[in-house]
């Protein structure tokens, strides 16, 4: 029998603002930052769980606070009947009925319940000695379905929905699998985009980026109509005529500045916009989505839960789903989210960047094209070149695509030595 010894949190923070690296309209001088947890056990392999919330700097000291309200659940209990059960590792932890309350299933509270269960998927695939996208794709389907909440799902997907469409997918798994292990998965970049950068940078930018062989450039937009119209000028002549240009407000217009903003930048050839006002205006993003149409609406990055993901869906709020790894409640809710795009035949996109968001968010992709949509076409994963030179395992890409990682875990694990480095105060704490 294995006991959790200790759940260790951190306040660790990237000065990312120095160079503007992550600005947009939104947020015009992000930090990066982690608010970091470590699950240990009293076993004797020396395994841990590691994995974090993702946050901009102030505030990351609240959201490692949320994760130490956690400790008392998992401090003392059994590995491997939770390690087991998935499915009983989120009710414990997000159906707590106090801690709830400071929700319900969303904001701070939800995020640290995300981390401590990420953390436990890292624990969990380390122990299999299996990346989390291999050990995901490898479960049955009624295992997979069984680690969704449905409460609050079934008017829209329901477990026998969910079973069906992972059995659909079953007959191909290895063949996706092994593609994927040859191929990679394809990679978009919004390195170039940085509301910061020179005009000067984001052409160089864009010019490497196709060079590199990414299949799409994301810029930010939003603060001034007048300077969104000259940098996508400057990005489609350094990208060329027919290169996908997307872009992304960060939530910065109301519904009428949206349509009329992104009608007025539609002369770029425009291959989506993103988060185009408040991530809680359901019937806001139909009516943008109806205003612009044909541009896509892609959004999901400040989803709070699997219900929102529900609502935009049918209400036809967005036709590309970006999931996000640290946002809402772990790999679980995630899964439901998979499942979600596959009933809805939306495609995933997920957002990354940040400090560690692609070295985790490429395992749900990768599972979701082995055992959920089976599907490519469209899809792409985010990649911001920041802050990989921290990770235990950093995401590698080549050629414009994500290489499949081979090492156990969720590829949230941390340098130790960069934690050190990077620790903003003394938040560590030793249950």
């Amino acid at each position: 029998m294995t006991i959790i010894s200790s759940v260790e949190t951190a306040d660790i923070r990237f000065p990312t603002s120095a160079q503007l690296d992550g600005s947009d309209a939104m947020n015009p001088d992000p930090d990066y930052s982690a608010a970091y947890v470590v699950i240990r056990t009293d076993s004797a392999d020396g395994l841990e769980g590691h994995a974090f919330a993702f946050t901009i700097g102030r505030g990351n000291d609240v959201q490692v606070a949320a994760i130490d309200l956690l400790r008392d659940h998992l401090v003392g209990r059994e590995v491997e009947p939770l390690l087991a059960d998935m499915g009983s590792a989120w009710r414990l932890l997000a159906h707590d009925s106090q801690l709830r309350w400071l929700g319900p299933e969303k904001g701070v509270m939800h995020m640290a319940i995300g981390a401590a269960l990420n953390a436990l998927w890292d624990l969990k695939a380390k122990r299999a000695g299996l990346p989390l996208w291999r050990l995901l794709a490898r479960m049955s389907p009624e295992e997979i379905a069984d680690l969704v909440d449905y409460r609050y799902l079934s008017d829209a997907l329901t477990r026998d929905e969910a079973i069906a469409i992972l059995r659909a997918a079953e007959p191909g798994r290895r063949d996706r699998e092994r593609a994927l292990i040859a191929d990679g998965y394809p990679a978009y970049t919004t390195t170039p985009g940085w509301l910061g950068y020179s005009d000067d940078k984001l052409a160089r930018l864009c010019r490497e980026a196709v060079a590199d062989g990414f299949g799409q450039i994301k810029l930010k937009v939003g603060a001034s109509l007048a300077d969104d119209v000259r940098r996508l000028g400057i990005a489609r002549r350094a990208v060329g005529d027919g290169f996908p240009l997307a872009v992304d407000a960060n939530q910065r217009w109301d519904v009428g500045d949206a349509i009329d903003w992104i009608r007025e930048l539609s002369r770029f050839d425009l291959a989506w916009v993103e988060e185009p006002t408040s991530p809680d205006d359901i019937l806001g993003h139909a009516a943008i989505a109806r205003g612009i149409a044909p541009v896509p609406v892609a959004t999901g990055e400040h989803v709070h839960n699997r219900v929102m993901f529900k609502q935009l869906l049918q209400a036809d709020g967005m036709q590309i789903m970006q999931i996000d790894a640290a946002r809402v409640g772990g790999v679980n809710e995630n899964v439901a989210h998979l499942l979600l795009a596959a009933k809805f035949g939306v495609r995933v996109c997920p957002h990354a960047g940040g400090v560690g968001l692609c070295e985790a968010v490429q395992h749900l992709s990768m599972f979701d094209f082995v055992a959920v949509s089976g599907s490519l076409e469209g899809r792409m994963i985010e990649y911001v070149d920041h802050l990989h030179e921290h990770f235990v395992t950093p995401t590698r890409v080549e050629g414009g695509r994500y290489l499949a990682p081979e090492a156990p875990g969720a590829g949230t694990e941390m340098l130790a030595e960069s934690r050190t480095a990077h620790l903003w105060h003394a938040a560590e704490t030793v249950a």
